[in-house]
């Protein structure tokens, strides 16, 4: 598939403010709600600056795996709160341009505006393929929520700065929930039900599940 070039990759910090406070205007938060193909990207780091980016392409309705990819990289920029995505986005941009599909919404192992400047990796991502694109994330990140009830499918909404930006998520009876948040071309109850809807049997949703043991074990 091909991803816009739609900036050059930063090297310092204002260039990568500059870069997604001109990128977070082109975010839009309403898009499709039925999908065909849906990927799930993660990245998983060994030492200090080495990683592998993976992306795996599911069939949304079976499950079953469609294509995917691997590229081995070095972390591309420093770390810096909120411009955490710097450091993976050529990875995954290039892991993303080696799939032989092009897939119908990105399920990001991170967040979209639940960030601190409102433009995580989700909404990144989303921007430059033009996708819709979901953020899911293990933990809280910025603003405050409610503890949802128990049982699968509870949510409750994250706030942040008096304006909603995701959901903590109960995708499993009894188990920690996530936390959801629209990257581009989608709405909140849209990624809501996509991540419920792709967790059926774990707390994450299949294609992240896959794409992270894929970018554990790429042999």
């Amino acid at each position: 598939m091909q991803v816009r070039q739609l900036h050059p990759w930063p090297t310092t910090v204002a260039e990568a403010e500059s870069i997604q406070d001109r990128l977070r205007e082109r975010v839009e938060l309403a898009g499709p709600d039925t999908f065909t193909l849906v990927a799930g990207l993660d990245v998983h780091y060994h030492g200090d600056d080495r990683l592998t980016a993976a992306v795996v392409v599911l069939d949304a309705v079976s499950l079953e795996p469609v294509a995917r990819a691997v590229v081995h990289g070095r972390v591309a920029f420093p770390y810096v709160p909120g411009l955490f995505a710097f450091r993976e986005l050529p990875a995954l941009v290039e892991a993303l341009e080696e799939l032989s599909v092009t897939p119908d919404l990105l399920v990001c192992d991170g967040y979209g505006l639940a960030h601190p400047r409102g433009f995580g990796l989700a909404c990144h991502l989303g921007v430059l393929t033009g996708l819709p694109a979901l953020g899911v994330g293990k933990t809280p990140f910025v603003g405050s929520h409610e503890t949802p009830a128990p049982e699968r499918g509870a949510w409750t909404p994250i706030v942040h700065d008096g304006v909603t930006v995701g959901r903590a998520l109960r995708t499993q009876d009894g188990v920690k929930p996530v936390y959801v948040s629209q990257g581009h071309r989608i709405s909140l109850d849209t990624a809501t039900e996509q991540v419920l809807r792709l967790a059926t049997r774990y707390r994450l949703p299949e294609p992240i599940r896959q794409a992270d043991h894929l970018a554990r074990h790429p042999g």
